[in-house]
């Protein structure tokens, strides 16, 4: 990480929601922002939520948690409620949640499951958009930045593509509507992530046949032979973008996707 960048405090002040912020991509993200000045709202189902709430409490940073799920209005609703109440503003957004559960072919797919990667993967982004976006337009500026994916063009993930593609769609809507009260929503495309284990299950079941184990092992060769540097990303790699595009050195992009998956545009 580099020290002239967090010398540089670029969030000083700002007070930045991200959601999935228990593990992985957001919980990287919380404590590079918490290091460059950000006031943290940090949002996740989990319980995980209050170890990195403690974790960056204990270096001094103003931070406070919100368990809740962001697949409901409540909890997109409740979300931006504490967020506003603490800190009487909202200055950024990072919508982060999301993921693939089911790894196979489109027709294998349930209707629950088409149903679950929808709710999983699109409605956070668009309920968190919908709660924050009042509070930002009563401000007269702000930034929403969307976590999107490079498996809009992939295979045996179609409705997490899907719901990509819904975020990619609302993103470049978004931006076109709220330009003239000052808010700017961009987004990230990550590709594949190299992380820790997950400690917490998106709940993809275990494979139970070879058809199965071939099912995902498809996905994962086609994610690494569509990205031309061969390899799946940092958690870093994946952040600094984003941290980017929330920052005012980004302040003249609005309604772009940008592909940080080492080449493939997705």
């Amino acid at each position: 990480m580099s020290s002239q960048c967090l010398n540089r405090l670029r969030f000083q002040d700002r007070v930045m929601v991200i959601t999935g912020a228990a593990q992985g991509i957001g919980r990287r993200l919380a404590e590079r922002a918490a290091a460059e000045g950000a006031r943290l709202v940090l949002v996740d189902r989990a319980d995980l939520i209050h170890e990195v709430v403690d974790q960056l409490s204990g270096q001094g940073r103003q931070v406070v948690g919100v368990q809740t799920d962001l697949e409901t209005w409540a909890g997109a609703e409740q979300t931006m409620q504490v967020a506003y109440k603490q800190f009487g503003r909202i200055d950024i957004l990072i919508n982060n949640v999301g993921g693939a559960i089911n790894f196979k072919p489109f027709t294998e797919f349930t209707d629950e499951q088409i149903a679950a990667e929808i709710n999983r993967s699109l409605m956070p982004t668009l309920w968190c958009c919908r709660a924050a976006l009042p509070v930002m337009v009563a401000q007269g500026s702000g930034v929403i930045v969307n976590v999107s994916s490079a498996a809009t063009r992939g295979i045996h993930r179609i409705p997490y593509s899907a719901a990509k593609g819904g975020v990619n769609a609302m993103t470049a809507s978004l931006a076109f509507e709220y330009a003239e009260h000052g808010i700017r929503v961009v987004a990230t495309a990550p590709g594949g992530t190299e992380a820790p284990p997950r400690r917490i299950s998106r709940g993809t079941p275990e494979p139970t046949s070879e058809t199965e184990k071939a099912w995902f092992q498809a996905h994962i060769d086609q994610t690494k032979q569509s990205c031309l540097m061969g390899r799946y990303g940092t958690l870093d790699e994946m952040v600094a973008p984003i941290l980017f595009l929330a920052s005012d050195d980004a302040s003249y992009i609005t309604g772009s996707v940008l592909p940080v998956a080492g080449g493939d545009l997705g």
